[in-house]
């Protein structure tokens, strides 16, 4: 067997089920980012609730709608929000690479935690307030 270059675990080992699951199949980099990210939504919305996803850490509000996904890439992490969240601050993400909803977060680089709280809270406003739901 041989290792995933991103998650150090064996290719083929059983899917996580829950996020510390997830982080501890990671490797560095990729382990502490995932971890810092975790630690920064259950700090900026502890009402949220975890879960795994599409094989990924996602965050779900009380309703059970998803509010955002963190995931592990090989040179970056991504935390995924609705396409609108992502537009909302599209000026502050010019220097990021984006996706449809999603952020990717170079492991070189400090995690843009400012931005990314407001990120977090305009999300749950969005869902609240609007009523948005998922992608």
């Amino acid at each position: 067997m041989r290792r995933h270059p991103t998650f150090g675990t064996l290719v083929g080992m059983s899917r996580p089920t829950t996020i510390d699951e997830y982080i501890a199949g990671l490797a560095p980099p990729a382990r502490e980012r995932i971890a810092e990210m975790r630690a920064l939504v259950n700090e900026t919305a502890p009402e949220l609730t975890e879960a795994v996803k599409w094989r990924s850490p996602a965050f779900l509000h009380a309703s059970g709608v998803i509010m955002l996904v963190v995931s592990a890439h090989r040179m970056h992490a991504n935390i995924t929000f609705t396409p609108s969240t992502k537009e909302a601050f599209a000026a502050q993400l010019a220097d990021f690479t984006t996706g449809k909803g999603s952020v990717q977060l170079p492991y070189d680089r400090p995690l843009p935690t400012e931005l990314l709280q407001r990120m977090i809270r305009y999300r749950i406003a969005e869902h609240v307030d609007d009523g948005v739901m998922w992608m």
